[in-house]
């Protein structure tokens, strides 16, 4: 998931298999063995939430997410922050949102510390606080997030490049749910060859947003980026990969991914490798 994300285990019932929470009364549970399983192993946990929401099965991966959360998860807090902003499988509500990014942030999370950051740096969803956003965008920067790198270094200078004003120009976009116009942005970076606004597309593709979804186009982009050596889009063909949403289902390529993603720092990355253990299956 980009800054997203999660991003992004059970079925719903077959009449709501794609049905967010809000246009469909009934609902599977999940089950009670899945959800203690997540709990003892909060990594595979929010792996599998992930798989769900790559599916558009938003109340299943919230469910697991929220049994991971009441543990303290940072990881799964992130993504309940999406669920809630975006509206996926229950009501926007941008506070819920703000408590989970927090709660994620506090915990170390950079994705959220970057997503906080953002917020209070363009300020329509949350008040603007350039001194909250560099406090946020530093501790992301701190773990080796380049986008928050960048962003704070436009935030204390001017933009230096088209290319740097673009990419602030599609977050601030994204962030204020215009996803034409930032899906717009991606795609012409993406055109000129940049992975990692290919990689914004490819989420956006994922999610249906500005673009229509289509978890092909999503897997296409993804795995271009990956080969270009952008870490979360390695991370994101892995999922892919591992679960059969998206890409034919291969273990061992999705391991590969995953050493890669992981060999740059990627923080989920090396969460799961070091969960799954040498040549583990995480179905």
């Amino acid at each position: 998931m980009p800054h997203p994300a999660p991003i992004p285990a059970l079925l719903l019932v077959l009449a709501c298999a794609f049905a967010s929470l809000t246009t469909c009364p009934v609902q599977a549970q999940v089950a009670l063995d899945v959800l203690d399983e997540a709990v003892r192993n909060p990594v595979i946990g929010n792996y599998k939430g992930y798989a769900e929401f790559k599916m558009a099965r938003y109340a299943s991966a919230r469910q697991i997410w929220e049994a991971i959360a009441a543990r303290g998860n940072a990881e799964a807090h992130f993504n309940l922050a999406i669920l809630y902003e975006d509206g996926l499988g229950v009501d926007a509500d941008m506070a819920q949102a703000v408590a989970h990014y927090l709660a994620a942030a506090r915990g170390g999370n950079r994705n959220a510390q970057y997503r906080i950051g953002l917020l209070h740096a363009v300020g329509n969803k949350v008040p603007r606080d350039e001194a909250v956003a560099r406090k946020w965008l530093r501790a992301a920067a701190d773990q080796g997030d380049d986008d928050a790198s960048d962003l704070l270094a436009m935030l204390e200078a001017p933009a230096r490049s088209p290319r740097e004003r673009a990419f602030l120009e599609a977050e601030t976009l994204q962030a204020s749910r215009d996803y034409a116009g930032a899906a717009a942005i991606w795609r012409r970076l993406t055109d000129q060859g940049d992975p990692r606004a290919r990689s914004r597309l490819a989420w956006m593709h994922e999610a249906g947003q500005g673009v229509p979804r289509d978890l092909d186009e999503a897997a296409r982009l993804f795995r271009l980026s990956a080969e270009e050596g952008d870490a979360e889009a390695q991370y994101a063909i892995a999922v892919m990969l591992q679960t059969g949403r998206g890409q034919a289902r291969d273990p061992l390529e999705a391991r590969t991914w995953l050493e890669r993603a992981a060999a740059q720092g990627h923080a989920p990355a090396r969460a799961a490798l070091k969960a799954d253990g040498p040549g583990a299956d995480t179905r």
